[in-house]
């Protein structure tokens, strides 16, 4: 899409929106991007379900005590237990949501745009990706191409493609949901 590398992003170094969306590109990967006022919220995106097709999402940028970072991609409505997380995704202690500064160094991105797609920034892999399995069974998925006035539709699998293609193995994980009582032994 035409334009969009005009919007603001914050990192002298960081990939513009235009040049994500090219990078796709030449991997092959088919997206559909469409351009809409500002959201910050799950709550301020919900006027686009309509309007976008496939399944819309909320993306956490975490830390945990030993200053480790996750971007953890759920479902938009997905519950998600930020007091027991740390357990499910194998983070030291209790999690916290990362600082703007964090954000904007790692991945290019400001708050209320925080997406998968702030990979191609994180140059020294220092954000673990972690996807929720709920939302890895859907198919069709959108999220912010770096800046919150666009929207970027993709394929599940090719957003796993994306993410390894800039040296990010992603974690699929439970992170929404009920906690497990853990499986009794076979005896």
């Amino acid at each position: 899409m035409k334009g969009l590398s005009t919007l603001p992003v914050f990192s002298a170094m960081a990939t513009t929106p235009d040049e994500l969306l090219a990078f796709l590109d030449r991997l092959g990967i088919r997206t559909k991007t469409v351009r809409h006022e500002a959201v910050f919220t799950v709550e301020e995106s919900r006027k686009l379900y309509g309007v976008l097709k496939g399944t819309h999402t909320k993306n956490l940028f975490l830390v945990d005590k030993k200053s480790c970072l996750f971007l953890v991609s759920a479902e938009k409505d997905a519950e998600i237990n930020l007091k027991q997380l740390h357990n499910r995704i194998g983070a030291s202690g209790r999690l916290s949501f990362g600082k703007p500064e964090a954000m904007r160094e790692m991945l290019g991105v400001e708050p209320g745009s925080v997406t998968p797609f702030g990979a191609i920034n994180d140059k020294q892999r220092r954000v673990t990706v972690i996807l929720d399995s709920a939302l890895m069974e859907r198919g069709t998925l959108n999220f912010h191409p770096l800046v919150n006035t666009a929207t970027t539709r993709i394929e599940a699998a090719d957003m796993l493609r994306f993410l390894r293609e800039t040296g990010h193995e992603p974690l699929v994980l439970d992170v929404s949901g009920p906690e497990r009582s853990p499986q009794p032994e076979a005896t």
